[in-house]
C-alpha cells in the first residue's frame, strides 16, 4: 500500500487501527477475522475484538457474521460501496458451503443471465443475507448431496468452492426454483451439450443424489435435445412412482407423461425455444 493510501487510512484512526488495516491490506486480505487482526498486531483476542468494533463503527469494516468482517477499500470513497467479488463474500458466510444453482450456471457460462442473488449449498441452516444490495441465499442439503465441487481461484488470490459443471446441472434439476425454473435449466442442458460436459458423471451424480424428480427432469431434457445420457435404463428405474412437476415453480397444469412420470406444465415449444438461446 502506497504512502497516499497510508495517509488516508490514518485519518480518523488510532495508530493501532491504522496499522491493522495497513498490514492486512499488504497481505491482500479483503475478508478478515478477529484472529487476522490479532496476528497482524500480535495482540490479545480481547484487544483485537475492540479494534474490530472500532473499525466497524468508523465504517472501515462491514460485519458479515460474528467475528468475520469485510474490509471497505479506499477506492469505495465516501459512500463505502464495496466491490469485492460476491463469490469471496459468500464463502465466508457459511461453513461448509459451495456455490451452485443459478450462480454456478453463470460461472460455467451455461446461461447469459446474471442473477441478482448468489446461491450456495450448505449442510447447515444459514439465513439469507443482503450485503451491499446483493442477496446471499443458502440451500440446506443433506450430507449425501454435499459433493461435486472444486476449489476455484477468483480475484487471482481467493480460493472458493464452486460446483463442477456436472453437479451444477444436477443441483438445478434437484431444485429448479433456485436456478430460474425449468427454462433456465433447459437452456443450460442444451448449452452443456455443446460444452465439455461428461454426461456419464451427470448420470453418476443423479443416482448418488437419488432424487427421482431430478432424474426425470434431466432424462426428459436430454431426450428433448438429443443428448446421449449414459445409464439411461438405470436412471429410468430410479424414477419415483408419482408424477412430478416438470417445473415446480409453475402451476399444476398440463398433460401427464407416463414415459417420464412428469406433469408437463411447460410446453415443449417453450423449452426448445429456451434451449436455442445462448
Amino acid at each position: 500500500m502506497g504512502t497516499n493510501s497510508e495517509e488516508s487510512i490514518k485519518s480518523g484512526l488510532s495508530k493501532r487501527e491504522a496499522l491493522a488495516l495497513t498490514r492486512l491490506a499488504a497481505q491482500n486480505k479483503t475478508v478478515i477475522t478477529i484472529s487476522d487482526i490479532q496476528n497482524a498486531l500480535d495482540i490479545s483476542n480481547d484487544k483485537a475484538k475492540k479494534i474490530a468494533y472500532n473499525l466497524e463503527k468508523k465504517k472501515w469494516l462491514d460485519r458479515l457474521k460474528r467475528g468475520v468482517y469485510l474490509i471497505v477499500p479506499l477506492e469505495a470513497g465516501e459512500k463505502a460501496e464495496y466491490t469485492e467479488h460476491e463469490y469471496v463474500i459468500v464463502s465466508h458466510l457459511a461453513d461448509p458451503m459451495y456455490i451452485s444453482y443459478w450462480t454456478a450456471l453463470n460461472y460455467h457460462n451455461l446461461t447469459e443471465q446474471v442473477p441478482l442473488t448468489v446461491y450456495a449449498a450448505t449442510t447447515s441452516r444459514v439465513p439469507a443475507q443482503q450485503i451491499h444490495n446483493v442477496e446471499y441465499k443458502f440451500v440446506t442439503v443433506t450430507e449425501e448431496k454435499f459433493f461435486g465441487y472444486n476449489t476455484e481461484l477468483v480475484n487471482k488470490t481467493q480460493k472458493v468452492k464452486i460446483a463442477d459443471i456436472q453437479k451444477t446441472l444436477v443441483d438445478c434439476a434437484d431444485h429448479p426454483e433456485y436456478c430460474g425454473g425449468i427454462t433456465e435449466l433447459a437452456k443450460a442442458v442444451s448449452n452443456a451439450g455443446r460444452e465439455e460436459v461428461d454426461w456419464a458423471i451427470v448420470s453418476e451424480y443423479l443416482l448418488e443424489v437419488g432424487n427421482g424428480a431430478a432424474i426425470k427432469r434431466i432424462v426428459y431434457l436430454t431426450d428433448l435435445f438429443d443428448i446421449d445420457l449414459p445409464r439411461k435404463d438405470e436412471l429410468k428405474e430410479a424414477f419415483t412412482a408419482g408424477y412430478s412437476k416438470l417445473d415446480p415453480t409453475r402451476e399444476d397444469q398440463g398433460k401427464h407423461s407416463s414415459e417420464y412420470r412428469l406433469r408437463l406444465n411447460v410446453s415443449k415449444e417453450e423449452i426448445r425455444e429456451a434451449g436455442e438461446q445462448r
